[in-house]
């Protein structure tokens, strides 16, 4: 019994981290941010922001990395990430804007020229 308890011990030390409510979340959004090459003005504000979140979270160390790993694939630090995250707040960006949205379909524009 007594050799039983203490395999346990290790396991009960581990779990002094802990888990963020939004880490399953944001570890979709991690994901794509590992994957994309190019990042657009939202993918650097989401990691801007993700950096927000967890860098002073007791937990979260293996999501923690993967922020670390996209700064490196992107081969920029946090100072131009924060930087470039600042200017495009400064510029109006809120997320989930896209250029298409602005834009519309022209179908209005079509039928008042033809009028």
């Amino acid at each position: 019994m007594r050799q039983a308890a203490a395999t346990c011990s290790p396991v009960v030390s581990e779990s002094d981290d802990q888990n963020h409510p939004l880490e399953a979340i944001d570890r979709h959004t991690v994901d794509r941010l590992l994957a994309c090459e190019l990042p657009g003005d939202q993918d650097i504000t989401d990691l801007a922001r993700l950096f927000m979140r967890y860098e002073t979270f007791p937990g979260a160390e293996s999501l923690r990395n993967d922020l670390d790993r996209v700064l490196t694939f992107w081969s920029i630090n946090r100072d131009e990430l924060n930087r470039r995250a600042r200017e495009l707040w400064s510029s109006g960006f809120r997320p989930g804007q896209s250029g298409a949205d602005e834009v519309g379909s022209g179908f209005d524009a079509q039928q008042s020229e033809g009028t």
